[in-house]
Parts: C-alpha cells; sequence; structure tokens
C-alpha cells in the first residue's frame, strides 16, 4: 500500500518536473550583455463607443500597412484589453470587428528601436446601422457530427427530445444498445460509462436507468460518444464513454422555460410538469429547474427452458405480466457561478430526486417431463414498492493563469444514494388439474440500501512555447455502501429465512494521477499521449456469514493519439488505450432478487476487474463523412451468466468473469443532404464479437458478425413543422453466454412553434410498429434458457412548452464560465 501510494505521489512529482523544465525554457534568463530588440510589443484597449463599456471578445487583426495580410490575431479579454507581442519593426494597421457591429481601422502603428513598446490609443467600436430584412433560415443543422475523439448527437431543440426521458435519448444514439436489464451496449460491447456533465456515475444498471427515466430529455444538450477517451478520464469504462451533457445558460438577464408533457404506451398514461429558470447578471449565472413526475411502465414476455437430464428431462414454460408506475416529488437542480474577476470563477450546484416506484410482476408457469404436457401449475404475483433518493452536490473553482489558456481548476463532490423498499411474493402451487388442492407460500421482504460517495481532484493545464499543451491531475474518491435485505416467510405470521437474508458492506477507495500531453508537429500532424495511474482499495463485507473480500491494485493505463491531415479533403486518425471496468456495487452484494420459485438473481463479491486494450483508425472524409474501425480485446469480461440448476428446474442468474473476449468493429457515418429542407444522418456497423468461457469445465465459444443500421432524418414541411424519423435495423447479436436475436424499429416527431417562437408543440411516436422486442437465448449443452418480452416501447406523446424572457437578450461578447455539474452516482 505504501509503496503504491509513493508511486503515485513520484508520479505527480514527475509531471511536476517536466512541468518546471518546461516553464523554465519558455523564460530563459536574460543574458549579461544585451542586444538590441529586433521586435517589439502592440497593446491596448477597446470600448463600446454606446455604453463606454470594454468590449470582450472582439476579433482584433494585426495588418502589414498598405496590404490585406495578417501577421496575428487575438481577442479582447474581459476588460477590452488586447496584446501582441514579438511584433518584428515595422509599420502596422490594427483591424477590430465583431457581428452586429462596424469594423474599425486604428491609425499607423510603428514599431521601431526606439519606440519597441506602443500603446495604441483608445478605440471605439459602434453598432452597425444597416437595417437587415428578416431571414427565415431554412437550412438543418446536422444531428449526428463526428469531432476528432468523439462522435456528437445533438438532442437540444429536436422534436424527438420532446416528451422523453434522457434514457430514451441515450437508447436511440448511434451503435447504443440497452438491454432487458438497462445494461448498455456500445458497438456490439458492453463496459460503457455514463458520465453526466464530464462527471462519472457509479450506479447499478437498476439504479442508472431510474435516474437517466427522471431526468428529462428536454435539459439535454448533447451526448458524445467517446470510444477510446485520453488519459485526463477515467479509466473506467471499458467499451468508451457516453457523455450527457446538460444544457448551459447563454442568455443574459431572466429566461426559462415551463411545459407539461403527457404519452400513452395504450396500456397506461405518464406525464411530466416542470419549468426552469435562469438569471444572468453581473457577475452571477443561476439556474434553477422543477420536475414533477409520473413514469409508467409495462412489459410482457415468455420463457422457455428445457432441463436436460439422461433419465428424465424437465419442460419449463412461463408467460409474465409486469406494470410499474414512478411517482415523486419535484426533482430539483439548482446553482450558481460566480466570476470573482476576469482570472477566477467558483459555483456550486445542488440536486435532489426523490420517487417511489410501485411495480407488479406476475408469472404463470406449466412445468412437465414432456413437451406441451404439463402436469404442474405455479401462479406467482410479486408486488415491489421502493424509494429512490439521490442528493448530490458540487463545488468547483476554475482560475485562468495566463493569456495563453492555462488553467487550473479543482471540484469536491458529494453524494448520497438510498434504496428503501419491501417486496411481497404469492405464489400458488397446485396440479394442471383444477379439482386437484393449491397449496400457499408467501415470502416478504425489506430491502435498504445505501452509497456515501466522496471525491476531490484537480486538474491543470498548461500552453507551452514550442512544446505544445501539458495537463496534470489528480483525484481522490471514496465509496461507502450499506446493503440490508431481509427475507421472511409470510404464510403465519413473519418468520426470518435465514438463507436468503443478507446483510453487505462495502467501501472502495481510489487514487488516481495522470499526466496528458498534447501537440502540433508541422502543419500536418498532431500528438497526444497520457500516462494515468489508479490505485483501488476495496473491501466487501458480509456480516451474516462473517466473508471478508479485500483487493488492493495498481494499475496503469497509457493513451495516445495521433492525428494525421492528408488533405484539405481527408485526414486520419490513429487511437490507442488501455482501459479497466470494475465491478459495481450492486453486481458485488451476493444478496438474492427474487422472482419466482423457480427463478432468481444473485450478486457475486467474487467478481474480478475487466481490462481492455483498444485501437482505433479514423477517416475523415471532405469533413462531414467518416470510417471508423475498432479493435478491442477484453480480459476477464463481466457478464451474466445463466446457471441451471438441473436437478430442481431452477434458473439462477448471477454476473461473472468469462475468459476474454474480442471485438472487431467498422462503422461509417455519412450526412446526406437531400433536399434544401430535408437532411440525413446514416451509420452503418459491422461488428465482429466473440466471447470465450469455461461452463462445465468445456470451453464454449459464442461469436457473432453483427450489422446495425440507423439512420436520422430531419425534415423541414410547410407551415414550419419540423419532422424528425429515427429508424434503427439490427441483425443477430451476441453476449456473453447469450444470442440475441434480430429487431428493428422506427420513431416519428413533430414540432412546430407559435407566437414568435415562445410556444412550442411537439408530438411524437415510439416504436411505431411494436418491433422492439427483446429475445435473448442461451445454449448450455442440451439444455435451453429462451426468453422474449416486449417493454411496451410503443407510445405517442404531446408536448407543450413556452419560452419567456426578460431584460438584456443575448449578448455574444460573452461568454457563459458556468462550471461542470457533478451528478455521479
Amino acid at each position: 500500500m505504501k509503496k503504491r501510494a509513493l508511486f503515485l505521489l513520484g508520479l505527480v512529482c514527475l509531471c511536476l518536473n517536466f512541468f518546471g523544465a518546461a516553464w523554465g525554457q519558455t523564460t530563459p534568463p536574460a543574458p549579461a550583455v544585451t542586444a538590441p530588440a529586433a521586435t517589439g510589443a502592440i497593446s491596448g484597449q477597446l470600448t463600446d463607443s454606446l455604453t463606454g463599456k470594454p468590449f470582450e471578445f472582439a476579433t482584433v487583426a494585426l495588418l502589414q500597412k498598405g496590404t490585406n495580410t495578417a501577421v496575428g490575431g487575438t481577442l479582447t479579454d474581459a476588460q477590452g484589453r488586447y496584446s501582441f507581442q514579438n511584433v518584428a519593426f515595422g509599420d502596422y494597421v490594427l483591424s477590430f470587428s465583431f457581428i452586429g457591429y462596424k469594423t474599425k481601422t486604428s491609425p499607423v502603428v510603428t514599431v521601431a528601436p526606439g519606440a519597441p513598446e506602443v500603446r495604441v490609443g483608445a478605440m471605439k467600436l459602434s453598432q452597425a446601422t444597416t437595417n437587415l430584412k428578416e431571414v427565415t433560415v431554412t437550412g438543418l443543422r446536422p444531428r449526428i457530427t463526428q469531432e476528432a475523439d468523439k462522435l456528437v448527437v445533438s438532442i437540444e431543440g429536436t422534436a424527438l427530445a420532446a416528451g422523453r426521458t434522457a434514457f430514451d435519448v441515450l437508447a436511440k444514439s448511434p451503435g447504443v444498445f440497452v438491454d432487458q436489464d438497462g445494461n448498455i451496449q456500445l458497438n456490439g460491447r458492453g463496459g460503457v460509462t455514463v458520465m453526466l456533465d464530464g462527471k462519472l456515475t457509479y450506479l447499478s444498471a437498476t439504479d442508472l436507468r431510474n435516474l437517466l427515466q427522471s431526468m428529462s430529455a428536454e435539459n439535454i444538450k448533447n451526448i458524445e460518444i467517446i470510444t477510446n477517451p485520453s488519459s485526463k478520464y477515467d479509466a473506467e469504462g471499458v467499451s468508451g464513454i457516453l457523455n450527457i451533457n446538460l444544457k448551459k445558460n447563454e442568455l443574459r438577464g431572466i429566461n426559462g422555460s415551463v411545459f407539461g408533457t403527457s404519452t400513452y404506451n395504450f396500456k397506461q398514461v405518464a406525464a411530466t410538469v416542470g419549468g426552469n429558470m435562469n438569471y444572468k447578471a453581473g457577475k452571477w449565472n443561476s439556474f434553477m429547474s422543477l420536475e414533477y413526475q409520473r413514469r409508467a411502465y409495462n412489459r410482457d414476455g415468455t420463457f422457455t427452458r428445457v432441463f436436460f437430464q439422461e433419465e428424465e428431462t424437465t419442460y419449463f414454460n412461463q408467460e409474465a405480466f409486469g406494470k410499474s408506475k414512478n411517482l415523486g416529488p419535484p426533482v430539483l437542480r439548482l446553482g450558481t457561478d460566480y466570476t470573482l474577476n476576469d482570472k477566477h470563477s467558483i459555483g456550486g450546484m445542488v440536486y435532489f430526486n426523490r420517487n417511489t416506484r410501485w411495480e407488479d410482476f406476475n408469472t404463470e408457469t406449466f412445468i412437465g417431463n414432456a413437451p406441451q404436457q404439463p402436469d404442474q401449475f405455479i401462479k406467482a404475483n410479486n408486488y415491489v414498492t421502493n424509494t429512490f433518493t439521490n442528493f448530490t452536490t458540487n463545488l468547483h473553482y476554475v482560475a485562468k493563469l495566463d493569456t495563453l489558456g492555462s488553467t487550473l481548476s479543482a471540484d469536491v463532490d458529494f453524494v448520497k444514494i438510498t434504496n428503501a423498499g419491501h417486496s411481497d411474493f404469492f405464489n400458488y402451487f397446485g396440479a394442471v388439474d383444477p379439482a386437484q388442492p393449491i397449496t400457499q407460500d408467501f415470502l416478504h421482504a425489506n430491502s435498504d440500501n445505501g452509497f456515501d460517495i466522496y471525491s476531490g481532484k484537480v486538474d491543470f493545464a498548461k500552453k507551452l512555447k514550442r512544446l505544445g499543451k501539458l495537463e496534470l491531475g489528480a483525484k481522490a474518491s471514496r465509496v461507502v455502501s450499506d446493503n440490508d435485505s431481509r427475507f421472511f416467510f409470510n404464510n403465519q405470521g413473519l418468520v426470518l429465512d435465514p438463507n436468503r437474508t443478507n446483510h453487505f458492506l462495502y467501501s472502495e477507495n481510489i487514487l488516481a494521477a495522470y499526466v496528458n500531453w498534447n501537440h502540433k508537429l508541422g502543419e500536418r500532424y498532431t500528438v497526444q499521449a497520457g500516462l494515468r495511474a489508479e490505485e483501488t482499495i476495496s473491501k466487501g463485507e458480509q456480516l451474516t456469514t462473517g466473508q471478508v473480500t479485500k483487493r488492493d491494485y495498481l494499475n496503469l493505463f497509457p493513451s495516445i493519439f495521433v492525428q494525421q491531415k492528408v488533405s484539405e479533403n481527408y485526414q486520419v486518425s490513429y487511437s490507442y488505450s488501455r482501459r479497466i471496468q470494475r465491478p459495481n456495487y450492486g453486481n458485488l452484494n451476493p444478496f438474492i432478487i427474487y422472482r419466482d420459485p423457480y427463478t432468481y438473481w444473485q450478486g457475486n463479491p467474487y467478481l474480478r476487474p475487466q481490462y481492455t486494450h483498444a485501437l482505433g483508425i479514423t477517416q475523415t472524409f471532405k469533413k462531414d463523412y467518416n470510417l471508423v474501425f475498432n479493435y478491442q480485446r477484453l480480459q476477464d469480461v463481466i457478464s451474466e451468466l445463466p446457471f441451471l440448476d438441473v436437478e430442481n428446474a431452477t434458473t439462477i442468474y448471477t454476473v461473472g468473469n468469462v475468459d476474454n473476449s474480442q471485438n472487431f468493429s467498422l462503422a461509417a457515418i455519412a450526412p446526406i443532404k437531400i433536399t434544401k429542407k430535408w437532411d440525413t444522418n446514416n451509420t452503418m456497423t459491422v461488428s465482429y464479437n466473440e466471447f470465450r468461457m469455461m461452463v462445465d469445465n468445456v470451453q464454449e465459444v459464442n461469436s457473432q458478425v453483427l450489422y446495425v443500421l440507423q439512420t436520422n432524418h430531419n425534415i423541414l414541411l410547410p407551415l414550419g413543422v419540423q419532422m424528425e424519423v429515427n429508424g434503427v435495423v439490427r441483425s443477430a447479436g451476441v453476449s456473453g453466454l447469450y444470442k440475441i436475436a434480430p429487431m428493428w424499429w422506427v420513431h416519428l416527431g413533430f414540432k412546430k412553434s407559435f407566437l414568435d417562437k415562445k410556444l412550442d408543440l411537439s408530438v411524437n411516436a415510439n416504436d411505431i410498429f411494436r418491433t422492439y422486442r427483446l429475445r435473448f437465448d442461451a445454449r448450455l449443452g442440451r439444455n435451453i434458457n429462451d426468453f422474449d418480452q416486449y417493454f411496451y416501447n410503443r407510445s405517442v406523446g404531446v408536448t407543450l412548452r413556452y419560452n419567456f424572457s426578460r431584460g438584456q437578450k443575448f449578448d455574444p461578447k460573452r461568454r457563459t464560465n458556468s462550471l461542470d455539474e457533478l451528478n455521479r452516482t
């Protein structure tokens, strides 16, 4: 432990020593004999002619006298100041410009040996007086764009976002697939990390689904799909990162919106009402959002199993029907940023979400020793009530250390999550013959669990002359979890069931440090290289059995990116990274989730982390068309595994480490403009997934080539109606021991604005053809485990939103200093 802590400290010291050497290179000591200066400097200040206030973020160009050749350019700072250093002796003219203002030209400025430091007199910009006719914008911005290291899916302002949740739009992103339990796959691979505003989430799949389903898509700006993150990101997530960015306020004064939405999935009605308000004036930028939600979900499915034995085979057929609703007090999110001066700002955020879920899950099971000839019938009615609470706070500080872009930032976070619930399981056993008697077995469970998460990090970035950009950082986090699950027989009063009762404590500390370097080599190459070290110290203690599991491991995670500009119309990027996927806390908890007398799920405290080596090549043609190749090699893959207790005809689901896996994928991204008012974004992915594992001392290989085609259409119809269509086709795929059947779906949305774009009406239809159906199967020898479930994704929804504002209109001279909100849960 001490050696590893010293290693982390040594890595930070090594980075600081390198930084100190580089800093020293940028400020060499003055020589003993000073030669006449060959260069000088020009500086000054720009103000607004109307208000007299400093003019921020105006463009200043340094031109040679008598020509239009620019020898330098910069932006004015918050005080309207600008400067040019290392200016060769000569005569120059300064040009000041900003959108909506008249371009201003200075008198001739002379830099000479006798006056190398020139201070330009006061310059003022005045607004342009030309009256422009109203312009109707008929073009449509791309909904999906490829950047150097990520794919960005725009959500803000789209019709398909109206009335939907963050979970809905995430599940519809290119290459993203969500299974029946909320586990997320990217390009056919599991182990995806979800971030909110650049901050990690540490929830189980179920809790993460609850969190995202309680968040309106109306508050999302975009989703970033990062397949090979750099070293400055946490190493968590073997298949990459999905980062959800929330909207930031850019308007001065008071502005916001109120909305109401209702959806119907042909079983239940769901609704959400809420609003948000932003206030930006002077040095303050504050926000608040409030929502009240009623979420509704339904599902039905069939489960087919065959338990093979030489002397007797058991056939198990089950039909399931489920429904649930979520209600909660208003979801509250508020925060503020305060600019101390032009170099320093601080901010804080509070998020509170509490909702209660009522869920019914009823099954009818037929069991027999011959196909379609059952002799036993079991009816199981399950009723679950659970209250989920998430309280998150964040304090943030950022400093701009110089005009070159050097920054220092710090975050301190605290997150508290609780789940408090109880369940009743009513089981009725009988023969298929209705004349036979029926027996009962009733169970009751109380399940309380929670997490306290503490985190702090510091990030430093410095632009070095001739050496590119250097980034350093350190982070420490601690998680404490308490899970108390008590099971009772409930046939004649509550009697504790010691075999199913469990009390599990878990703690985890992660210490991390990183160095990242970015530099442009000539006009054609950009290189980024980094190294991250993370030490994990964890302890799991099962109080009911006395079992203790401790782990302490240190890992290094290198990354490298090379971007080559072959020509103006062709670029190639190469990347490599090593990453980790730690077991989430819910999977480490060995408690039992009961479904019926023959089916349950159990955690695994012996889970090990999984690792991956990822290689990527991205080719960009004409800045819009992308061809992306990725290869991943994974070790100790974490996957859900079904175990069939053949003798007792029972299926036990758990999560374990399969031996290894590899994945090849090729994705083509092509935005195509069909007409002036019809844009499309199209993604075609072909991937090969292979899983190897030992089952009953025999190595099983599960592999499949997966094809996924996604097309998004954005169409401007007459009368200003915006239509969006999203269609996806997926071929057969694999995950762990499972084979996944093909599926496809189509979503449709319409949006129309009224009252000078203050009132927006959106109508959408989800899963129009009722084809978003999950069908999985696993073959273990001659044993069969198949299921087919539909989650009633077909729905129609209507959203009405009113936007309001008072005070100044959008001032493009200022940019928001809003800080990242933490939502690490």
